[in-house]
């Protein structure tokens, strides 16, 4: 059993709302679905959980220079996690554009239920705070579609 059917199982006992898909997970969060992806650590510490919310924003990239300043500023005060900027795959007659997300990894020294108990308010922070900080940053920009 990987360590990402592990933390499946581990979180599924505890009543959540987790499913799998292609190389990660899908857990419920409270206002939104994060993935997640579970793998050994390299340096045999525990296993590295990596989250990422999608916010549902998107920057074309006119406005790409503007909203980096924005998400630099952003991750300045985030403690939980960071935001980062994927491009989306284009059709060449569209233009190109940028999905916004909301990342965080944390390393569990093992999939016991101290440890998942910490992941799970660690994933409640993170949620919390992107989506708050999201929410406040959005203030009419003509560049963001959400």
């Amino acid at each position: 059993m990987t360590e990402l059917e592990r933390l499946i199982a581990q979180l599924a006992q505890r009543g959540r709302d987790v499913e799998r898909v292609e190389d990660g997970a899908v857990l419920a969060g409270h206002s939104a679905q994060l993935a997640l992806f579970a793998e050994g650590d390299e340096a045999g510490e525990g296993v590295m959980v990596r989250a990422h919310l999608d916010l549902d924003l998107y920057v074309d990239e006119e406005a790409l220079a503007d909203v980096m300043l924005g998400v630099n500023l952003l991750n300045q005060s985030l403690d939980f996690g960071s935001l980062t900027l994927d491009p989306l795959e284009s059709d060449e007659d569209e233009r190109l554009m940028f999905s916004v997300l909301g990342r965080t990894t944390l390393l569990l020294s093992d999939l016991g239920e101290n440890e998942i108990a910490r992941l799970e308010r660690h994933l409640q922070r993170f949620e919390t705070e992107v989506s708050n900080a999201v929410e406040r940053s959005l203030s009419g920009s003509p560049h963001m579609e959400a």
